[in-house]
């Protein structure tokens, strides 16, 4: 085993777009576990959307990571020493040990792996908090119905893919909106969604509206701005808007100019009653173990399917990450930092 480990931290908070200044890579000894603790060796790390709040010190439901400190992050790791009798040296965990090589933790959080049911970057999208996060949103919230109509914004992505398959699943026409034609046609043909639209299309708005010529019932949002409101004039009476995104929003330094559409958007709150309701997975901690074996299920039969983009090295995440940000990620995206023993 190496002498020395690497981790990326926070090295300034941006204002607007992350650059690479935002970051800086550190290399330090391979610290020691102590009494109770492991010592454990990045395989996969997530990248995600929340990690760019967390980089901010505005309030929200978590709290920002300081700078100096390593970034936030969705890990999948083997140990390699443990004090702690609930693991032994070689186990699969996935936890929360972020941007780094390696990384002592006391297991508190952690879930063992087993790759003999699935590959062990799963652990990290489709049988991961992605994956959770859509059955959680879309099951509690949306509480999809037999015949409605389930629109979902970023639908190529984790999440969003993830809840189209699952409406389909329950019986509903499924529509997805991504970022280009390629994405759409993944969408379609490979996630089995009845229609999907692109919102850089110049005819957005019209082909969004033959794609649910029925309205829209749930509308799964992880994305604002401009595709919400071309969403928001098709919600039906009594539709529900699970919130588990604003990407588009998330590098803005101020409130966008043009007229205030607040009003309009609260009439139809009131008008179609609607049910908005922003929402995070630890909302539904207890939930896990049902929609993990539930999608764990639809896996082995074949009935859902998922795509990765994996990114190779520790040193290439800012800029994966600056990239997830503008879309320009396919499928979930998850960085290699180590060898994958079970590949």
């Amino acid at each position: 085993m190496t002498d020395t480990y690497r981790r990326i931290v926070l090295a300034d908070r941006p204002v607007g777009e992350p650059t690479a200044a935002n970051f800086a890579l550190r290399e330090e000894p391979v610290p020691e576990p102590g009494a109770g603790e492991l010592l454990c060796r990045t395989i996969y790390l997530s990248l995600d959307p929340y990690m760019r709040g967390r980089m901010s010190e505005a309030k929200s439901y978590a709290d920002p990571v300081a700078v100096g400190a390593t970034m936030v992050g969705g890990t999948v790791s083997q140990v390699v020493k443990s004090n702690n009798p609930a693991f032994k040296g070689g186990d699969f965990v996935a936890g929360m040990t972020g941007w780094t090589e390696f990384a002592v933790d006391n297991g508190a959080a952690m879930r063992k792996l087993d790759p003999a049911q699935a590959p062990l970057s799963t652990a990290l999208g489709v049988l991961g908090m992605p994956g959770v996060t859509a059955h959680t949103g879309l099951m509690n919230i949306g509480r999809p119905q037999a015949g409605e109509t389930v629109v979902v914004a970023a639908a190529s992505g984790p999440v969003g893919g993830m809840v189209g398959q699952i409406a389909k699943i329950k019986g509903c026409r499924a529509v997805g909106i991504a970022g280009s034609p390629e994405k759409c046609a993944h969408v379609v043909d490979v996630l089995g969604f009845d229609a999907c639209v692109s919102h850089r299309d110049p005819g957005f708005r019209t082909a969004l509206g033959k794609a649910c010529p029925d309205g829209i019932d749930v509308y799964f949002e992880n994305v604002g701005g401009a595709v919400w409101e071309t969403v928001m004039p098709l919600l039906n009476p009594f539709a529900r808007v699970p919130v588990c995104g604003l990407i588009a929003g998330y590098n803005m330094t101020e409130l966008p100019p043009g007229p205030n559409k607040i009003p309009l958007m609260m009439r139809d709150v009131l008008t179609k009653r609607l049910t908005l309701r922003g929402f995070i997975v630890s909302d539904f901690l207890d939930q896990w173990p049902q929609a993990l074996g539930e999608i764990a299920g639809w896996l082995r039969e074949g009935k859902v399917a998922y795509r990765e983009d994996v990114v190779q090295g520790l040193e290439n995440a800012p800029e994966a990450f600056m990239g997830l940000l503008k879309g320009r990620n396919f499928g979930k995206l998850v960085v290699q930092v180590g060898h994958d023993p079970t590949a």
